[in-house]
């Protein structure tokens, strides 16, 4: 672990096919720090309540599975796990099946208000604890955790945002697969929209545009921001 870095909280927002998640695990292991996908616990309730026929119309029931789900995670950038109590559910909830409801799950305010309270306590133990944490989502800038020690909000041109998350989503750009994605994605950021404004930043929040540029090019960015502390 890189001690410079030790109990550093390193927040990042963007819309979907940004390459948040990818540059977030990238970081965490440049600097030697843990890793929170914000994302993977909408998509993990998402599933539980599907598994259980919940009608995810149902906001408050919704939120109310939170409390039902025993939910938890490893913060390990290179291979971080997804479980409901003993069921590792890291390939369920990347699924299409997922992926085409989550959105409904994201917009409900109730699920927001819980899921941020979670993660704010997951990333304030990462600081006390000494270990660091960079989280990323739609709201971690501003909501999460705005005391966070570098904010980025991470954007992309929507051609190239649409191609990387068909890619995370079917390993292939075939046209099929592009139009499917394409659909998510509008959906999405539609939904996101109503709830949290990730296409602008927050005051004191660094913006980056990934289009064009390399994973490498993007982290040595960010990691540069940490230099500055």
């Amino acid at each position: 672990m890189v001690t410079e870095h030790k109990g550093i909280l390193i927040a990042i927002d963007g819309p979907s096919g940004s390459g948040k998640s990818t540059v977030a695990k990238a970081i965490a292991v440049r600097l030697g720090i843990t890793y929170l996908d914000t994302g993977a616990m909408y998509r993990a309730l998402t599933w539980f309540c599907l598994e259980q026929g919940i009608d995810l119309d149902k906001t408050e029931l919704v939120r109310q599975q939170a409390d039902s789900l025993d939910f938890s995670m490893t913060h390990d950038p290179h291979s971080p796990r997804f479980f409901a109590g003993d069921i590792d559910i890291t390939a369920e909830i990347r699924t299409p099946r997922v992926a085409e409801r989550v959105a409904e799950v994201a917009r409900n305010l109730s699920v927001r208000s819980w899921m941020a309270t979670e993660q704010r306590r997951v990333m304030t133990q990462a600081r006390e604890s000494g270990h660091g944490m960079i989280a990323e989502g739609r709201d971690i800038t501003t909501v999460v955790c705005p005391d966070a020690d570098v904010r980025v909000l991470l954007l992309a041109d929507e051609k190239e945002r649409l191609r990387r998350r068909t890619y995370e989503l079917y390993g292939s750009d075939a046209p099929q697969y592009l139009k499917a994605t394409a659909k998510q994605i509008g959906e999405r950021d539609r939904s996101d929209a109503t709830v949290s404004d990730f296409f602008e930043a927050a005051e004191g929040v660094s913006v980056i545009d990934s289009t064009g540029k390399s994973i490498e090019d993007v982290v040595d960015e960010i990691v540069a921001m940490t230099r500055s502390l």
